[in-house]
């Protein structure tokens, strides 16, 4: 049998605590545990609890990344303009929106947020661009409506479906400053319905009515129809990029889902691991390698869950037994 040095070229490090970062394939000694380890990668995704919202809340609007992201709006007997930041373990309450709604087209980063239309009023056209501390009134969307999907940047976004008084499928871009209607519109009209992406890469899926698992991208000038979710859901928590998406948790009424899937520019795949609260009507930040679900409504109760997700590929630690 070979030798480890003769195949990696080094002999194995003896160390009193594990290396911080350590590289695919790398083997030590912990001298402290007394365990022989490596450094590997995780083979399927799952999700971890995080620390949870202060306030419970659905159709909350979310944006940034697992370790920096934001949620704004919501529900919870009447519509919110609450606003939390996260930093990876705990949500800190920030300056609220000036005008509270909940359902709105959400997008941007923790410190340069976007959030356009919702409701109450009864449907609404008012956007807000939020600067890391506070809330301000930009020009309103051309179409007022809720439930929208969104997009992109604060400075480059997108907004899509939702409902006026009706499902609809008007798409508007926003540049920083005002919105333009788009000539194209959603093949499939829809309300409550997931989006992600940029404001000329992006992705929609979900929604209703009826519930649908329909999946559209959007490449700066049409919408073209891709392959279905595999379960149907409407309001899903959505990150990630038109060719690497996350749809988790959703509601097919009666049911309400856990069920998470990731897209690969082509096709739909279910992931083994579900959310541990199923719900819908959630916010979600991040990639499809590293996600955040938080809020939502569990069928009973508006929920301040909070859930990290790893996807496949992360790196992690392994103990090395023999047998």
């Amino acid at each position: 049998m070979a030798d480890y040095i003769n195949i990696r070229g080094q002999n194995i490090e003896v160390v009193a605590s594990d290396p911080a970062n350590p590289t695919i394939g790398q083997i030590w000694y912990n001298s402290t545990s007394n365990t022989l380890k490596g450094g590997g990668v995780t083979t399927s995704g799952a999700w971890a609890s995080g620390g949870n919202l202060n306030s419970p809340r659905g159709d909350n609007g979310g944006a940034g990344i697992q370790t920096a992201a934001l949620s704004f709006g919501g529900f919870f007997t009447t519509g919110l303009g609450d606003t939390e930041e996260y930093d990876g373990t705990n949500w800190t309450t920030s300056n609220p929106f000036n005008t509270p709604r909940y359902g709105v087209a959400p997008a941007g980063t923790q410190t340069a947020a976007l959030a356009a239309g919702g409701q109450p009023s009864p449907t609404n056209a008012e956007t807000e661009e939020y600067d890391g501390t506070s809330w301000t009134n930009s020009n309103p969307l051309n179409t007022a409506r809720k439930y929208i999907g969104g997009a992109g940047t604060q400075t480059a976004a997108l907004a899509f479906g939702g409902e006026t008084t009706v499902a609809t499928g008007a798409t508007e871009s926003y540049d920083g400053n005002s919105w333009t209607t788009s000539p194209v519109s959603l093949n499939t009209a829809r309300q409550l319905l997931g989006g992600c992406g940029t404001q000329t890469v992006a992705l929609a899926f979900g929604g209703t009515p009826p519930v649908t698992g329909a999946t559209e991208e959007y490449n700066g000038a049409t919408w073209t129809s891709s392959n279905s979710l595999n379960t149907v859901r409407r309001g899903p928590g959505s990150a990630g990029i038109q060719t690497a998406a996350l749809a988790f948790g959703g509601q097919n009424p009666p049911t309400i889902i856990s069920a998470t899937e990731l897209y690969d520019g082509t096709s739909w795949t279910t992931s083994p691991a579900s959310l541990s609260t199923a719900r819908g009507r959630l916010g979600g930040a991040g990639t499809q390698a590293s996600a955040l679900a938080f809020g939502g409504y569990t069928g009973t109760a508006y929920s301040n869950a909070t859930e990290e997700w790893t996807g496949a590929g992360a790196p992690l630690t392994k103990t090395i037994t023999v047998s």
